[in-house]
């Protein structure tokens, strides 16, 4: 076979920021096979592969290496030239697509990549419907991978340098135990996907520090987030836990399983996962604007040094990430791929398990997507980190970031 051939060249045609820092990826469920399996889901498992193997230090940098492969495979099976079988063509232009564009993102993984090219075009038929497919998503990589150039997404563009504010009540700053200066700054600074500014959805205001809502948010993780708490339960420790590591890693898992039981063919799977990935983009960048607008202080800043019976000594059960409160980065997350998925996927599915780098051992099961967003709603609260305002703030911005990439999906789809 030759079509590999074809393509060799591009391999490195708009290469990007070579991509560090392994992410763990969880374990997830091999695909139900008609006739040669699916070829969507074996290139899932190679992103998730290559993101876990030569990922970024920053997740915004990895959902977009996840955003472009995937869009680059979307727009390059939407229309199928006549006369081409239509499966044969689709299956080796998403093939072709996301392997040239991680390519270009993880050229360390060259030669894995190109191992899982070879097997996928060896289990198509040679013809015209091939060689037209891998030249079509080898363009299409090409193009999405030139559109993104200079984006600000990378990991240094991503943790611009943010100056500590002056001290003041619910002002955000350097939290213990280390007191390392602020991260992600950068992201509200980044180029959206769709999103047309970084303050589009902006939120409205948190709680006023006066207000009962947030003295009621105070009390809450002071009492259920604090590391000797004796109100929260082992089940509820197990969730602070489960959902404390990378939302990117924990939601590889569930995105497959919507994946793999889309009765669709490869172009709709190609949809799912871009849009899924370019959602969550946005809504990194979204967040950020957001978080740097109103630079709330984290429960332990206002807690050890606030106006609210002051606890110098107080400490969350996980140490708090620094960036402020409002709103909830996993949140957000949450409430975008929640969104995503609902649209997409349906509300309910047959119950899947999810697992966790973060908890090793620990499954949970679910049948919904929503259950997800309500555990890290739960999780930040008792891990000490984040308000309920703040969490629910981000599901919220999470969603309307979500509804406007699909209420603009067709342009956003069409082939380059």
């Amino acid at each position: 076979m030759n079509s590999l051939t074809i393509r060799t060249a591009m391999v490195a045609v708009g290469a990007s920021a070579l991509l560090a820092t392994a992410v763990a990826a969880p374990p997830v469920a091999a695909e139900p096979a008609e006739g040669r399996s699916s070829v969507a889901l074996d290139w899932y498992d190679t992103t998730a592969a290559t993101v876990a193997a030569a990922g970024a230090p920053t997740q915004i940098t990895n959902s977009r290496t996840w955003a472009i492969s995937w869009l680059a495979a979307a727009r390059a099976t939407k229309a199928v030239p006549r006369g081409v079988e239509r499966r044969d063509y689709q299956d080796a232009a998403l093939a072709s697509a996301v392997h040239d564009a991680l390519a270009a993102l993880a050229p360390a993984r060259t030669e894995q990549l190109d191992a899982a090219l070879r097997d996928t075009l060896n289990r198509i038929p040679d013809g015209p419907a091939e060689d037209k497919g891998v030249a079509e998503g080898s363009r299409q990589a090409r193009l999405a991978l030139a559109s993104r150039e200079g984006d600000g997404l990378d990991p240094a563009s991503s943790n611009a340098p943010f100056p500590v504010p002056p001290a003041a009540p619910g002002v955000w700053q350097p939290t213990p135990p280390s007191y390392s200066l602020a991260i992600q700054y950068g992201n509200r600074l980044a180029k959206p996907f769709v999103l047309r500014s970084a303050d589009q959805f902006r939120l409205g205001p948190p709680p006023a520090l006066n207000s009962r809502r947030y003295k009621a948010d105070l009390a809450e993780v002071r009492a259920s987030g604090a590391v000797d708490s004796t109100r929260r339960t082992a089940r509820q420790t197990e969730t602070a836990t489960f959902w404390l590591g990378s939302t990117l890693t924990v939601w590889t898992g569930p995105l497959r399983v919507a994946v793999d039981r889309a009765p669709q063919s490869a172009a709709k799977r190609a949809e799912l996962v871009s849009l899924f990935h370019v959602a969550l983009v946005d809504t990194q960048i979204a967040t950020s604007d957001s978080k740097y607008h109103y630079l709330r202080w984290r429960p332990v800043t206002a807690i050890r040094t606030g106006d609210i019976d002051r606890d110098p000594t107080w400490t969350p059960l996980h140490e708090t990430p620094a960036h402020p409160d409002y709103p909830s980065g996993h949140n957000s997350y949450a409430g975008a791929g929640e969104s995503v998925l609902n649209a997409l996927a349906g509300r309910h599915t047959a119950p899947y398990r999810v697992t966790s780098p973060t908890a090793p051992g620990v499954t949970r099961t679910y049948t919904d997507w929503h259950g997800l967003t309500a555990d890290n709603v739960e999780a930040r609260i008792l891990s000490g980190i984040h308000t309920r305002s703040a969490d629910e703030a981000g599901v919220k911005l999470g969603a309307d970031v979500a509804g406007y990439v699909l209420n603009h999906a067709d342009g956003l789809l069409r082939p380059l």
